[in-house]
């Protein structure tokens, strides 16, 4: 996968979250609706994480190449 590939999924995730966050009830977050976009949120940030890990791993596996 390279490297243009992950920043797009990067920013795909970053605007669920903001599509989810629109659907939170703040005054009830553990309502339904609000608990579904919740989750949404936290798979989101899960996404994030994984995809920072992976590209921090090719930058890794480049230089051990390169060395």
């Amino acid at each position: 996968m390279s490297k243009t590939l992950s920043i797009i999924f990067i920013i795909v995730a970053i605007a669920l979250i903001a599509y989810n966050v629109t659907l939170v009830n703040f005054a009830d977050p553990f309502e339904k609706n609000s608990t579904i976009a919740l989750i949404g949120i936290m798979a989101s940030l899960c996404a994030i994480v994984l995809l920072l890990v992976f590209v921090t791993s090719k930058k890794i596996q480049d230089k051990m190449k390169n060395d």
